[in-house]
């Protein structure tokens, strides 16, 4: 493939991890990255100057005035660095121009983290590490349970979800799927079944107006007493208020988050010196059966690299006309 000049992209809201593997692998592609930290915005559009095609995070949600703004600046193109697509309004998006497409990363970060957070659910980890931490190194009155006797429901069985099920099986649980359109060898079930039958609830579903609050109260009360969720997908998957009752009420064990609704502006920023403005956060935390992680499911280092490569690949396919969906 050959260009007359080097395609440029431009790279906003780069951690420096991130950045250096744009550094590094841009030139193997005959790119020219113009790299920020900072997200994408109108006041920043300048950046994209010359450019079709802009990477963004998925930290910022990208207002619509900033779309708008991008289209009249000749950008065409926006590749995500995200499997969801939760924070771009895509059909306005569509209808000043841009195109936008995610990337694809390897499952395995986020299905092994979830594995990780099942484990530790279902065997009290966060209060057995409390008190270790204190010198408190009694047993808990509680045992745990083992996945073996148990049943785990898998909600969304795309690449994650699949990879999710790939490992169950090895601990010789049952598996129970809900999917609207079946992909992988497993028995799938109505979600009603699933949420009656299954002692640990794990989400893989995308994101989009069918799947808000696609745990809500009416099917928390579905659940066996006791069971777990887990979410490391999108933390709007939950009603969050009706979890926190669930919890508080003891219908549920304990649940494990690696995603929580309105987590923007609070996940990936320190706030040990300011105060936490999201009262169902602070209330979740204070629970001793509620895992809380901000986010980080995908964060490995092999998943940012098959990120930054394919951000890249995706730009130079659009760029040539190899458009995909």
């Amino acid at each position: 493939m050959t260009y007359s000049e080097p395609p440029r992209i431009a790279i906003y809201g780069c951690g420096p991890d991130e950045a250096v593997l744009f550094r590094e692998l841009a030139p193997r592609f005959g790119v020219t990255p113009t790299i920020t930290d900072a997200p994408v915005s109108e006041a920043n559009i300048e950046l994209a100057s010359g450019s079709r095609c802009i990477s963004v995070g998925h930290k910022t949600p990208i207002t619509n005035a900033t779309l708008l703004a991008l289209g009249q600046a000749g950008v065409t193109y926006i590749s995500t660095r995200s499997i969801g697509y939760n924070h771009i309004d895509v059909e306005y998006a569509d209808s000043v121009g841009i195109s936008v497409e995610n990337v694809a990363y390897s499952p395995d970060s986020v299905a092994d983290y979830t594995l990780m957070m099942m484990l530790m659910a279902v065997r009290d980890a966060k209060s057995i590490i409390r008190r270790a931490d204190m010198h408190d190194y009694r047993l808990s009155e509680a045992r745990g349970k083992e996945l073996r006797d148990l049943t785990v429901g898998v909600i969304g069985t795309g690449r994650i979800g699949a990879a999710v099920i790939d490992r169950l099986r090895g601990f010789g649980c049952r598996i129970l799927a809900h999917d609207n359109r079946p992909k992988v060898a497993v028995d799938y079930v109505p979600l009603d079944e699933l949420l009656q039958q299954s002692d640990i609830v794990t989400l893989h579903a995308p994101l989009h107006a069918d799947t808000r609050h696609l745990l809500n109260r009416q099917r928390m009360e579905q659940m066996k007493h006791g069971a777990f969720i887990v979410n490391t997908g999108r933390g709007a998957l939950i009603d969050t208020e009706a979890l926190v009752s669930a919890l508080g009420s003891g219908r549920l064990g304990g649940a494990a988050l690696d995603v929580l609704e309105g987590e923007e502006g609070i996940f990936y920023a320190d706030c040990r010196n300011k105060p936490i403005e999201s009262k169902v956060l602070l209330r979740l935390q204070e629970l001793p059966n509620v895992l809380i992680s901000p986010h980080t499911a995908y964060y490995t280092g092999h998943a940012l690299s098959d990120t930054v490569e394919n951000s890249i690949t995706n730009c130079l396919k659009f760029e040539s006309g190899n458009q995909h969906g």
